[in-house]
C-alpha cells in the first residue's frame, strides 16, 4: 500500500488495494501536509497517472488555480499550472501523456474525496484533480472518483479561495510544493 503526502502530511492507506500520496502546501492560506489514499480499485488508470506524474515530480510546484468556497479546490495542471507562470493561463492544462477513459463508480462526492478534473467530454481527465471543500452530489458519477484526503483536511479547508462564479484565484495562489506517492 501507498500513501500520498500533502503539505507535510502523511495520508494513512486505505484498504489493501490502496496507493497514496502526499501534498506538502504552501500560501497565503494554506500552510501543511495532505494526505490522500487513492482508489486503485475504483480508478486504476487515473490513479496510474497520478502516481506517476507525482513520482516523476511533474506536480511540484504546482498551484492550487480554481477554489470555489463551498464546493472544491482545484489544481494539477502540470503544463500551466507552476508557480510564477501565467495565472490566466493555469487550468487550460494537462500532461505530456493522453487523456484518460472515464471511470465512474458509485463513490460519492463527500467533503474530503478527490475527484479528476476534465472538460465536458468524460473522457478528456489528464493530470487536473480537484479535492471536495463539501458534499457536491450532483457529481456523483459524472467525474471519476481517484481517494480521499485521510489526514490534513484542515489544510484543505485553509486553501485561499477564488473569486468570482470560476473560483480564479486573485494574487498569489497557495501551491503544492512537493508532492510525494507513500505506500
Amino acid at each position: 500500500m501507498r500513501n500520498l503526502v500533502v503539505a507535510g502530511l502523511i495520508v494513512a492507506a486505505g484498504p489493501a488495494a490502496a496507493t497514496g500520496i502526499e501534498i506538502d502546501v504552501a500560501g497565503e492560506g494554506a500552510n501543511g501536509t495532505i494526505a490522500i489514499d487513492l482508489f486503485e480499485d475504483v480508478a486504476p488508470e487515473h490513479v496510474e497517472r497520478i502516481t506517476t506524474l507525482a513520482q516523476d515530480g511533474a506536480y511540484d510546484n504546482v498551484v492550487f488555480h480554481r477554489v470555489i468556497d463551498g464546493f472544491m479546490a482545484q489544481t494539477g495542471d502540470v503544463e500551466f499550472g507552476k508557480a510564477g507562470g501565467d495565472m490566466r493561463m493555469a487550468g487550460r492544462g494537462g500532461s505530456d501523456k493522453p487523456d484518460l477513459p472515464a471511470e465512474f463508480s458509485d463513490r460519492s462526492f463527500e467533503t474530503g474525496t478527490v475527484g479528476m478534473a476534465r472538460s465536458q467530454s468524460p473522457d478528456s481527465a489528464n493530470s487536473q484533480f480537484f479535492i471536495m471543500l463539501a458534499p457536491a452530489p450532483h457529481l456523483d458519477g459524472s467525474y471519476t472518483v481517484v481517494g480521499e484526503v485521510t489526514g490534513g483536511q484542515d489544510v484543505v479547508d485553509a486553501i485561499k479561495r477564488g473569486t468570482g462564479q470560476n473560483g480564479a484565484i486573485v494574487g498569489q495562489p497557495d501551491v503544492m510544493e512537493a508532492v510525494r506517492v507513500t505506500e
